[in-house]
């Protein structure tokens, strides 16, 4: 899958912005990536709700079609059921990773059935923008993500927590490489997410973001959801 960023770098006082085109031809999904194992077992509980079984292993990581990725601000769902999760991407291009922010949209009906296909079912919108890693990697403990939806004509917020919360990039990939520090070239992967605010709900309008309180500097990403008919 062709994407391309604006990728907005920060040394010293020195500002600068330039367009990354790449290719991810594997993309992978970090679930159950909490750091703390009462936050984890809240989420868990949070999806049993829903019907959705206990994960068979914590982190657990799926394998995602990588033309699911999308930077469109439309996305297309079969059925009411589904809603997005924000969470960190990081991807290797160039032989360095880069941080951006996507939605783990999913399907909860089905999720009920396999959480695999349930992630499959549906697109996973990223922004368009991105930080390099390496000017965060310091204090990721500090970034925030956050997500609003809309709901009764109202904006409302619907995640937010900090990154101290979930296990560290650099975690999440030795984890999945078997002890690499580097995600092999073409790679992208979405490093988990935090509790819904009033419970997981389908909404037409997904906001994401992440916060960089040190520079003052957030990456920010939106896009409506147009619910296709379920026929049988």
């Amino acid at each position: 899958m062709h994407i391309s960023f604006q990728i907005d770098t920060e040394e010293g006082p020195q500002k600068s912005s330039r367009r990354l085109d790449t290719d991810i031809h594997t993309l992978i999904v970090a679930g159950w990536a909490g750091r703390d194992h009462a936050a984890i077992e809240h989420h868990i509980e949070e999806l049993a709700a829903l019907g959705i079984s206990r994960p068979s292993a914590v982190p657990l990581y799926y394998r995602i079609a990588s033309n699911q990725l999308t930077q469109t601000p439309q996305v297309q769902v079969v059925g009411p059921d589904s809603s997005g999760e924000v969470e960190t991407f990081v991807f290797a291009a160039d032989g360095e990773l880069y941080v951006s922010i996507a939605s783990d949209h999913t399907d909860r009906k089905l999720e009920a059935h396999s959480v695999a296909l349930s992630k499959q079912a549906c697109v996973k919108p990223v922004a368009t923008s991105a930080w390099r890693l390496a000017e965060v990697a310091d204090y990721w403990d500090e970034l925030v993500i956050r997500s609003y939806i809309e709901e009764n004509g109202e904006e409302l917020l619907y995640q937010e927590g900090p990154l101290a919360s979930l296990r560290t990039p650099q975690d999440l990939i030795a984890g999945y490489t078997g002890g690499a520090a580097m995600l092999p070239a073409g790679s992208g992967m979405t490093c988990g997410t935090v509790a819904a605010i009033g419970g997981i709900r389908p909404a037409q309008s997904f906001t994401m973001e992440l916060f960089d309180p040190r520079r003052q500097r957030t990456l920010r990403h939106h896009y409506q959801v147009e619910v296709l008919p379920e026929v049988a």
